[in-house]
Parts: C-alpha cells; sequence; structure tokens
C-alpha cells in the first residue's frame, strides 16, 4: 500500500527543523531528596516544565501497550509507541494471551522442543524475575509445568539475576520461590528438574547493540559447559557473593550448580532443547545467535552441542533472530518513519550503542536497517564498556555535537536523539552520579535549543519511561536503592522560538507516548493517518 499524507491546512510550518530529544528514564515524579531529576541544577529544563507548551504523557501500562497499568514502562515500548503512533500490544501482554488461551503449548516450536526433550534435556534461559521488562517468571513456571505434564523428565533453569527491574538485592526471594516450584514438579511428576547455572543480568549473556560480546561469552559458556564458580545451590552461590560485594544482583558473577562430585549438573548435550523465556528483544539477541548461527564468529563457542533453540518470541523480524519461537511478536506497521520517507523528507537518528537501536530499530517499529537510505541517517556513537555511574556523561555531549553537524547542514527536517543518562545511570542506584547526569543533560539540551533558535524550527523534549526520578524508597529509616524504572509520567515541552498562538498545547485526557508521532506530523505540516493517535496540538 502505498502511504500519503494530507497537508495541514491553515499552518504553516517553521522553516528550520524538528528535532525529538528523548531524555532515556526521566520521568516525572514529587520533588525530594530520592529524585535525581528534580535535585539536579537544570534551569533550562525547568523553564521548558515552566512553559505553556508543556504537559506530561503516560509512559507505563495500557498506554503503551502492556497488561495493566501495574506494569512499568521501558525503552523497547516506549520507542515502539513513540514511533508507531498507535498502541500495540507488547511482548508481555502477547504472551500472557498466548499462555492463557493454550495457543502457545499448540505451536509447532512448543511440540516440537516437547518431543525432543522426551530424551533429552529441555534448558531454559532467562532473566529470572517479576519485573515484567524482559521477563516474568510465572512464564517461567508455567512452560516448567506443561513440560512435566507433558512427560519431559529432564530440565535444567539457567538464571540471570535481575537487580534493575526490581530490587536491587531480591535474587534470593525469586530463588526460594522457584525452588518451592522445581521442588513440587519434582515430587508430583517424579521428573528431575533443577537450576542449574546463574549470574547477574549486567555480567552475563544480556549484552545488547554488540557493546560487549564477552559478556555474551560468559554466559553462553556458563550456560552451556558449566564454566563457572561452583556451589551446591542457586541461594548458596547469592549468600556467599553478597558477603564478598556490595554489588546488586545485576553485577553477580556466573555460578554453576555442582554435584557432589563437583561436576555441572546442567552441562547441554547433543539432543537437548534450549529455550529463550525472554520477551523483549534487544537483550536477547546476541545469545539467540550464539545458540542458533551454524557459522557464528563473534567469539569461540568450544564444541556447540547441536541443541535446538526457540526464543519466547522472534527478536529481530528482520533478520529473523531467532528462526524458531514460541509467540509471534507484534506486527507493527506504518510507522512515522516509513510515511516520512513517503514524502520525502530527509531524516536522522543519533544515539550511543546503548539506545542506538530504541532510535533506530525500536523507533522503526521492530525493523532492523534503514527504511530509506537515501533519506535517512543513522549514527551510532560508541558507548563505553564500564559501570555508567563512573561516567555519567556517556555520550551525551558526543551525540550533541553530532546533532549540531547535522543540522547545521541544512538537509534535513526531522531528527531523533537519545540521550541515556537519567536511564543507564539511574540503574546504578548511584543517585549523586545520576544528579551529574541530569546536569550533562541539562547542558546539551541548553545547546541544542540554542542551534534551534538559530535555524528557526522546533525542539520537542520527552522521555521513554521514568527512573531518575526516584532512586531510592525509603521504609522505617531504612534507605533501599530503586534501580528499577517506575510508574511516573513522562515530560512533553516543545521548544518553538516562532510560536505566536497559531496552535495550542491541548493534550487529551489519556495522552501518552502514541501521541506524539501525530503531533511531528502537524508541526512539519502534515496530518496524521486517520488511525493515529490525536496529536497533541489543536489549530484554529
Amino acid at each position: 500500500m502505498a502511504l500519503s499524507l494530507r497537508r495541514l491546512p491553515a499552518f504553516t510550518p517553521r522553516p528550520g527543523p524538528v528535532l525529538i530529544i528523548v531524555a532515556d528514564g526521566v520521568g516525572v515524579a514529587p520533588v525530594g531528596p530520592s529524585n535525581a531529576v528534580s535535585e539536579a541544577h537544570t534551569p533550562t529544563l525547568d523553564g521548558l516544565a515552566a512553559s505553556e507548551l508543556y504537559t506530561e504523557l503516560a509512559a507505563h501500562g495500557e498506554a503503551v501497550g502492556l497488561p495493566s497499568d501495574d506494569d512499568m514502562g521501558n525503552s523497547e515500548v516506549g520507542h515502539n509507541a513513540l514511533g508507531a503512533g498507535r498502541i500495540f500490544d507488547q511482548g508481555a501482554k502477547l504472551v500472557n494471551r498466548a499462555l492463557a488461551d493454550g495457543s502457545l503449548f499448540e505451536s509447532p516450536v512448543w511440540i516440537e522442543t516437547i518431543e525432543r526433550c522426551r530424551t533429552g534435556t529441555l534448558h531454559l534461559i532467562g532473566l529470572h524475575s517479576d519485573g515484567n521488562v524482559h521477563a516474568h517468571n510465572d512464564h517461567l513456571y508455567q512452560l516448567l509445568r506443561q513440560a512435566a505434564a507433558s512427560g519431559v523428565g529432564r530440565a535444567r533453569l539457567h538464571i540471570l539475576h535481575d537487580g534493575r527491574d526490581v530490587a536491587a538485592r531480591s535474587a534470593l526471594e525469586y530463588i526460594e520461590t522457584t525452588e518451592a516450584v522445581l521442588a513440587d514438579l519434582n515430587d508430583r511428576y517424579g521428573v528431575d528438574y533443577r537450576i542449574a547455572s546463574g549470574g547477574g543480568r549486567m555480567k552475563i549473556t544480556m549484552d545488547r547493540y554488540e557493546a560487549d560480546w564477552e559478556m555474551v561469552k560468559r554466559g553462553y559458556d556458563c550456560h552451556t559447559h558449566g564454566i563457572g564458580r561452583p556451589f551446591s545451590s542457586a541461594a548458596e552461590a547469592v549468600e556467599t557473593m553478597y558477603g564478598e560485594t556490595e554489588d546488586g544482583d545485576q553485577y553477580l558473577e556466573p555460578f554453576v550448580i555442582v554435584d557432589d562430585g563437583g561436576e555441572p549438573i546442567g552441562t547441554m548435550a547433543d539432543g537437548d532443547a534450549v529455550i529463550l523465556t525472554n520477551f523483549r528483544g534487544d537483550r536477547a539477541i546476541e545469545i539467540s545467535r550464539a545458540y542458533e548461527e551454524p557459522d557464528f564468529s563473534m567469539f569461540d563457542r568450544g564444541r556447540h552441542p547441536d541443541v535446538s533453540f526457540a526464543g519466547m518470541l522472534q527478536y529481530d523480524g528482520d533478520t529473523l533472530v531467532p528462526k524458531r519461537y514460541l509467540v509471534a511478536p507484534p506486527a507493527i506497521d506504518r510507522t512515522m518513519g516509513e510515511y516520512l520517507c513517503a514524502e520525502g523528507i530527509h531524516s536522522f537518528a543519533i544515539s550511543e550503542t546503548q539506545k542506538f537501536g530504541h532510535v533506530t530499530y525500536f523507533w522503526n517499529g521492530n525493523r532492523s536497517g534503514y527504511i530509506d537510505p537515501d533519506l535517512e541517517t543513522y549514527i551510532e556513537i560508541p558507548s563505553d564498556n564500564v559501570e555508567f555511574n563512573k561516567t555519567p556523561g556517556m555520550k551525551a555531549r558526543e551525540i550533541t555535537a553530532e546533532t549540531i553537524r547535522l543540522l547545521e547542514s541544512g538537509r534535513y527536517r526531522f531528527g531523533r536523539i537519545n540521550f541515556a543518562n537519567g536511564d543507564m545511570v539511574g540503574h546504578t542506584g548511584d543517585l549523586q552520579a545520576t544528579i551529574e547526569a541530569m546536569e550533562v543533560v541539562e547542558e546539551c539540551v541548553a545547546r541544542l535549543m540554542k542551534v534551534i533558535e538559530q535555524l528557526g524550527g522546533v525542539l520537542i523534549y520527552t522521555a521513554d519511561h521514568g527512573n531518575a526520578d526516584i532512586m531510592y524508597t525509603e521504609r522505617q529509616g531504612v534507605r533501599s536503592p530503586k534501580t528499577s524504572h517506575t510508574l511516573s509520567p513522562v515530560p512533553f515541552a516543545m521548544y518553538d522560538p516562532g510560536y505566536a498562538g497559531d496552535y495550542r498545547l491541548s493534550p487529551p485526557p489519556d495522552a501518552g507516548l502514541s501521541n506524539v508521532a501525530a503531533t511531528v506530523f502537524n508541526l512539519l505540516g502534515y496530518e496524521a493517518p486517520d488511525d493515529y493517535q490525536p496529536s497533541l496540538l489543536s489549530f484554529g
């Protein structure tokens, strides 16, 4: 179907470009000592929040396609909503539905996996929590129960501690619950289901955007070959490491469970099957490639066993990673980028490695690569491979410099950038570093506003979800770091130096991130497609 946009009557767009800044992880929460956003010195951002072209948008729950409003937003679904202009059911919701109606267990991939595991071992790898951002333990438990009921006699779990989308040191609680589930299945069905390996999500397995293949190798070696610190149980592993470090769960070292003779109990062998239980794609692609690609070359896998591999979803629909999956991912079509390319509008997208896929792949509806390489420019600034509270500025200044260069070239009518600081530094739980991160974002936004003013354009400042806005919780005088995302709304502010009352900011009552796309179309002089969420602007 040929795409086209209608011209917006009675509005003349500004002569300069429209730039969206996504300040990742910067929500709007009550002012207080745990709020790194309000604690930072940010006169420019404060001025935007005080202007008449300011509102707040929903960035979690049903507003971004998640099961309920108890579900925190994340960068994946946030950028999907920003780029798609509509609300699509997302990974967790799709998996919930497929489990509830039984369609997951009727899928050919599940049936083939069960048949294989009547003689081989079923291995389940995934984030081990109920954070519902990358995975949910309820999904894991339902897979285990169905496998046991279907005659799978041996299963091994390879758990990735969270401490990021949930409390920083909550691994033992999740392990206790999972061990109880396993004990019940072992007793009821006479099966052999055990935790076999694990480690922190920021130490092994869950790298993204090819930032650290060594991290993936550590996970692959741990889960596949049983390489890691030996312990008799997962609880012993975590308790021991808690006594050795103050790090949260996400940074714990890889471990393996061994038998009385010191041999790992869960190495993979020919004839086994592996399911990755994560539903979110960005941190699932690389480990999927390591298991699935016959000519994999990113690291030495040693002897790679003949295992069948499946993902909970297909994590990349363009490169078809993985080829086998249990639940079809959301089919996001007719994105903002597709319409702009159809109209011949030149655009750019820039971020550092940590969020580059969000302003490209996720923004474009889970589509890799360019929509039209003649009209689009994508620039990735390599992220530093360090803990982000050590360098809270991250690559915001470099992103800003590249953005200014492209804006001043005069070639582009639209650009989108992501500053990862509020999210990635916020996840460390380091309040002071996150305050510093916000002050770097302030500095960069101020620089970009000056360039937009010189060019006669419009700047939009928003975010994809909260994080830096609530850095700790306090109960009975005890302060606990909060490293997860929040349920806070996010800012939406426009800086339009040419504004003369020719439109009004009038968001609908349920305004969310998906309303931004129609707003951008309006600023570029177009009406939005009829089925897009309505614009935040009104005219006349």
